[in-house]
């Protein structure tokens, strides 16, 4: 629910930007709508530094109990905001608001979930485990797709341009307090010694580890930017270089991020066999060779069942990284460090890469030379595997080996 939350505003961006961005054609709208998005990115290294500093310190529950109910906050700001013709200019200033405080929330998550499931894992299928945690990211992602589809069908064009954009927030604030009972059972994983530490959840503890924090700001810059590429950006892509229609295009990725959710256990199993460095390296060299051919043959699409397909083509490829990103990363720190460590480096790399995907596309798009974005992605990709080809084989050498009893 806290992913969903997030991943709402992506979707329903084509739908609301002009009731907070009033001026300009549809891709200026939508340029200054994945601006704020890229905003909520910007606030994801604080969210990870405050929340993994909470999660080494207090425990990894008391950070994801706190960081829902934050999530949930800010989804009910933007559900209830006012519009640029009600107020003014103050519309997308507390829209901008609201994004940093779910920005904030969700990277405190992510270190934290991906430290809780790594930690829960019994040793031989560790990449089977944290494989859920982007299933329930791609899971989140897929919510807000369906509930936008369900939209398009139930309401009037008219309607969802007037105030139907509001639901999917409503949902989303409602439904993170189910998230949050839930989190109240969770099994704490840390010890009373590791909470209790002098490293614990401090940058000093955490800059011991320096090529651990490098690397995973390397490849996780890579790997977010080729992620929103193919997820959240994609939908726009349809809509402004495919041509398709808005709710064609929510059906293809609805259909798309379904495919994209259940194969991440299996690409997460594979890990666990063929060892996870390998798994980076092949996606990697994936991205170096397909982004372009792909990128410009989806453009090209003259059908949703040849844009589904393609896209799920290289969807296929991207598991290999989002389904063992998590487990990657936790491997790389101690226990004191963990969940900052994940947090803040994935963050930062997130944040700088990933938050700016859209905005970066659509301002080449503007200027015409929309072809630009594809090689600048081919190039982080191969930023990636020079990160991928120095790091360890997480199968012998894991901090995480003092939970294997």
């Amino acid at each position: 629910m806290e992913w969903y939350d997030f991943y709402a505003y992506a979707f329903t961006a084509i739908y609301f930007a002009h009731a907070f961005f009033p001026d300009g054609d549809e891709n200026s709208k939508l340029l200054q709508s994945a601006g704020i998005f890229g905003v909520g990115f910007l606030m994801r290294p604080l969210g990870g530094w405050f929340f993994g500093r909470m999660a080494d310190r207090h425990g990894r529950r008391t950070s994801m109990l706190v960081s829902v109910l934050m999530m949930s906050f800010g989804s009910l700001m933007i559900a209830v905001l006012p519009t640029y013709q009600s107020i003014g200019v103050a519309a997308p200033w507390l829209l901008l608001l609201a994004r940093m405080i779910q920005g904030l929330s969700v990277g405190g998550e992510y270190g934290a979930s991906a430290t809780y499931m790594s930690e829960i894992a019994t040793p031989k299928h560790r990449g089977f485990y944290s494989s859920f945690q982007y299933m329930t990211l791609i899971g989140g992602q897929l919510l807000a797709s369906l509930v936008v589809v369900t939209m398009d069908h139930v309401l009037a064009k008219e309607q969802v341009l007037a105030w139907g954009w509001r639901i999917p927030f409503a949902i989303g604030a409602l439904a993170a307090l189910v998230a949050l009972f839930l989190r109240r059972t969770l099994v704490e994983t840390t010890t009373a010694e590791s909470r209790e530490s002098s490293d614990s959840g401090t940058l000093a503890g955490l800059l011991k580890q320096p090529a651990a924090c490098l690397s995973v700001i390397g490849f996780t810059g890579g790997g977010s930017l080729i992620f929103y590429t193919y997820t959240t950006y994609m939908q726009k892509y349809l809509v402004n270089t495919a041509h398709f229609e808005k709710s064609l295009a929510n059906h293809v990725m609805t259909g798309v991020l379904f495919f994209y959710m259940m194969i991440q256990p299996i690409f997460g199993a594979l890990s666990d066999r063929v060892g996870r460095k390998r798994c980076m390296i092949a996606f990697a060299l994936w991205g170096i060779l397909t982004t372009v051919p792909l990128m410009t043959a989806i453009g090209r699409s003259t059908g949703p069942l040849e844009a589904g397909c393609l896209i799920a083509l290289a969807l296929t490829g991207v598991s290999l990284y989002t389904s063992i990103s998590g487990i990657v990363k936790a491997e790389m720190f101690p226990i004191e460090t963990r969940a900052l460590g994940v947090g803040l480096c994935y963050a930062i790399g997130n944040a700088t890469f990933g938050g700016s995907a859209e905005y970066a596309a659509l301002l080449l798009k503007q200027q015409g030379h929309e072809s630009y974005y594809f090689y600048y992605v081919t190039a982080m990709a191969a930023v990636f595997l020079l990160v991928a080809l120095r790091l360890p084989d997480g199968r012998t050498e894991s901090y995480l080996t003092d939970y294997e009893s």
